[in-house]
């Protein structure tokens, strides 16, 4: 049954190896949220802490913290749409690897407001950038049976990072709760966004390039060989379906070749079917961000301690609720193998 799902261990390997970027995207993303829970962070940015005088101030400067890192990420998916077809989805993830790593880097060592939101910006921009390829990524490499199962890995890994910040922002208090000043408390976990995305820069020069993105660019032989790399079975021991996906690869760019040649980009809202079919894709991502989910991810600590909450529990009930949405999300994908 797993063989439908996964061709061979190299494929799944690249496909998850790619996906610590959706890790390195998604802590990112939630680190905010525990980060906001460290005494120490509102010392080191001279913040007033929440219900302290001034905290108006800080409540505004949390929000421009948020606010910053997605108009980043939009910024940054934009850019990939380009770049992903412009230089290739490999040299897309590398370079956003390192503009996110930039952004860590900035964010972890700030001494000041500005510095901190510059960080956020920098970073945003290689998030964006690197939840939109990876998918891309992971699905060309991905035979048409376990392209479901092997982009689900997106997903997982991302809300693995999720809980991985969590759980680290929690454990960290404790330096701070035992009457130590320092800063580390909240400048290593968000340095440590920086680990998955460093691995995945220093592995990804042994990643093969995408053979669609290799096809587009009449680089045909490069992308037989690492479909029959990708997609090599026992059972097959002549790559018969390699070279069958291969056949029919070549004659969809050929007809996106000859369809692109008479369409604009546009072509999209230029008829009333296409119209819907935009807007419900469009209603769909919109909504989801309407269900509270990020609210609950990034602001949980302020939620909870509003309620009477103090010390630790704020973060723990943040891990926790972050933990049970990763659950239901693995064991979702599981059952969906079975």
């Amino acid at each position: 049954m797993l063989r439908k799902y996964i061709p061979n261990g190299f494929n799944l390997l690249v496909v998850l190896f790619v996906a610590l970027g959706s890790t390195a995207c998604s802590y990112g993303m939630a680190i905010i949220g525990s980060t906001i829970g460290q005494p120490s962070f509102y010392i080191s940015l001279d913040l007033a802490p929440q219900g302290k005088p001034g905290y108006s101030r800080t409540a505004e400067f949390i929000g421009a913290f948020n606010g910053v890192s997605c108009a980043g990420s939009a910024i940054g998916a934009a850019v990939c749409s380009w770049s992903a077809d412009k230089f290739g989805r490999k040299p897309t993830i590398q370079f956003a690897s390192i503009i996110l790593i930039i952004g860590t880097v900035i964010c972890a060592g700030s001494v000041n407001n500005g510095m901190f939101m510059a960080g956020r910006i920098i970073n945003g921009l290689g998030i964006g950038a690197l939840v939109t390829v990876i998918p891309i990524y992971q699905a060309e490499v991905s035979t048409p049976e376990s392209r479901g199962f092997m982009v689900s890995m997106h997903g997982v890994m991302f809300a693995m990072g999720y809980t991985l910040s969590a759980w680290l922002g929690f454990g960290v208090y404790f330096i701070s709760a035992s009457g130590s000043p320092s800063s580390f408390p909240w400048r290593f976990p968000i340095a440590f966004q920086m680990a998955p995305a460093l691995l995945l820069l220093i592995g990804s020069p042994w990643l093969p390039y995408s053979p669609r993105w290799l096809m587009a660019q009449n680089r045909e032989e490069e992308a037989h060989e690492v479909l029959i790399k990708l997609h090599r079975v026992k059972e097959d021991p002549y790559d018969i379906m390699a070279r069958k996906e291969f056949y029919q690869m070549k004659k969809q760019v050929e007809l996106d070749r000859q369809i692109k040649a008479t369409t604009s980009k546009f072509e999209l809202f230029k008829t009333a079917p296409n119209r819907r079919r935009a807007l419900v894709g469009f209603l769909l991502m919109w909504n989801n961000q309407f269900t509270g989910v990020l609210i609950i991810a990034n602001y949980g600590v302020i939620l909870y301690t509003a309620l009477g909450m103090g010390g630790f529990m704020p973060l723990l009930l943040s891990a926790l609720w972050v933990t049970s949405r990763t659950y239901k999300m693995v064991d979702f994908d599981e059952r969906q193998i079975d």
